[in-house]
């Protein structure tokens, strides 16, 4: 997948005078020797142990010298003039912090990748049976913000998922980078609500599209046997926690409303 990344990102990134920042957690070898024996140009940040995504994406940025970044996972495909679709928006909207693209499987079919902030009760729905029930459905297309994705164009959203997010350093230094209470799951979320608490839109637009291989490895139905048996699971839930913990009763930075109350209608 890194090498499918690299190239994609060769391939399809044209006009624009860029770097590569490669930061990898609990490297192998198999991955030292694709980096020494392909791709030595670019910069390489390993590191021994698992440091969890948010980490990574401070040695990056750390590490980065331009004006903009795009933070992307390795299993992201960059499609087309995505790129620079992306990057003329945020130049042509300075008020936007972050933008995302549209999300693809590799069979053309979307992926969700822009939401309302969570509430507990969005946490439950989508991990238990409860998510089936007419009420439970409501709540959901609320926080997938099914309705406004019928626009067609770019729209603000509260989060967009941190596989690929594009901001720029001016924002970065005023907002700060990502929260390191969060090892995996939620620093997105927290990100971009600290980007709305600092006056920048967070905005998802679907006119650029990248292909991800998304695995949801925390996916379960059951919360129990979830968090007995999947690590991803209980990462995930104790990331939630972190997360309404440290909003519990913060008025929403981008409507006013409390965190509690989001998506009730």
């Amino acid at each position: 997948m890194l090498g499918l990344c690299i190239d994609s990102i060769r391939k399809n990134v044209v006009d624009i005078d860029y770097e590569l920042i490669v930061a990898d957690g609990q490297t192998g070898e198999e991955t030292r020797d694709l980096m020494r024996e392909k791709y030595s140009d670019i910069i390489f940040l390993s590191n021994k142990v698992n440091l969890g995504f948010g980490e990574l994406v401070r040695q990056g940025l750390a590490a980065a010298k331009g004006k903009y970044f795009f933070v992307i996972n390795v299993d992201i495909i960059i499609k087309d003039e995505a790129t620079n679709i992306l990057l003329e928006y945020l130049k042509k909207n300075p008020d936007v912090g972050i933008v995302g693209p549209k999300l693809v499987n590799f069979d053309n079919s979307v992926q969700n990748s822009c939401f309302r902030f969570y509430s507990p009760l969005t946490v439950v729905y989508r991990r238990t049976f409860l998510g089936r029930l007419g009420f439970a459905r409501k709540h959901l297309d609320c926080f997938l913000m099914k309705k406004q994705q019928e626009k067609g164009g770019p729209i603000e959203a509260d989060w967009i998922m941190g596989s690929a997010m594009m901001t720029s350093r001016q924002a970065v230094e005023k907002v700060g980078v990502m929260d390191k209470r969060f090892f995996m799951y939620f620093e997105d979320v927290d990100w971009c609500w600290r980007f709305w608490s600092n006056g920048y839109k967070v905005v998802y637009n679907p006119l650029a599209k990248v292909f991800h291989y998304h695995g949801k490895q925390s996916a379960s139905e059951n919360v129990l046997s979830s968090m007995l048996l999947n690590k991803y699971s209980r990462i995930h839930i104790s990331s939630a926690i972190k997360y309404f913990t440290k909003h519990f009763r913060q008025n929403n930075p981008r409507i006013g409303e409390k965190v509690l109350a989001e998506n009730k209608n």
